[in-house]
């Protein structure tokens, strides 16, 4: 389905990103796994997609630093001649209440959440104007529509996210790109398998599936707006979060 086409995704050598990179790699696009600390993680994920017969790239680079995301679509256009997918997933959380939160803290998460996605997007939009054709796809958060105590900053930064798809949705429509955005609710990955058993069982309960979701269920959603399926869909927020916030 998206044989030919070349997908950046950030932040993708684990959790929700590595499920995104495989899942378009099985669907036939090549592949460029960004990543910043973890280079092992990262080459693994090159690895399972090369085992698979798909082809893929890790490439270190810090997305809340433009001249850093301009190097990695940059990268990637030397390495598959294209870029036709980008999807932004990096993302850090430092959660506190306002009345502790620091101005560090504030600004790192709005610097890699939002930034990095302004970034990646400022330098992939020139090269998609010059094809007609592209998809952007950001990674908010169910925080992001409905906000959340003791996540000021990440709600601020994940809100911005779906300002920026929205805006940039109707600045580059007319040139066939489409731009979109994930909500994920509740999913099961490294950063939530630490948490009590008791937490994660009272969080089923506002959860109209009566279960977390997985990783897998962020990456289908992604494959779907990346396809010629989702050819008329741009400017939207669509939720995976198994009827969290109804």
């Amino acid at each position: 389905m998206l044989k030919g086409k070349t997908a950046i995704v950030t932040g993708a050598s684990r959790g929700i990103g590595r499920a995104i990179a495989l899942a378009l790699a099985g669907e036939g696009a090549a592949v460029v796994i960004n990543y910043v600390n973890n280079r092992s993680l990262a080459e693994s994920v090159v690895q399972e997609i090369e085992k698979s017969g798909g082809k893929a790239l890790a490439v270190c680079a810090d997305v809340s630093l433009f001249q850093e995301a301009e190097t990695l679509v940059a990268t990637a256009k030397e390495a598959f001649g294209s870029v036709d997918i980008l999807v932004n997933n990096a993302g850090v959380t430092r959660d506190g209440l306002i009345m502790r939160m620091s101005e560090e803290d504030f600004d790192r998460v709005l610097q890699v959440n939002l930034k990095g996605a302004f970034n990646c997007c400022r330098h992939v939009v020139p090269l998609m104007v010059k094809q007609r054709s592209g998809r952007i796809i950001n990674i908010t958060s169910i925080v992001g529509l409905v906000g959340n105590a003791g996540q000021a900053n990440y709600a601020a930064s994940k809100a911005g996210l779906i300002g920026l798809t929205k805006s940039l949705a109707k600045e580059i429509g007319s040139r066939g790109i489409t731009v979109n955005a994930i909500a994920p609710g509740f999913i099961e990955t490294d950063m939530t398998s630490g948490l009590a058993d008791k937490l994660k069982e009272a969080a089923k309960e506002n959860i109209a599936l009566k279960r977390l979701g997985t990783p897998d269920d962020v990456a289908n959603a992604v494959c779907f707006l990346a396809s010629e399926k989702a050819a008329y869909i741009t400017g939207q927020v669509i939720s995976v979060d198994g009827g969290m916030a109804l």
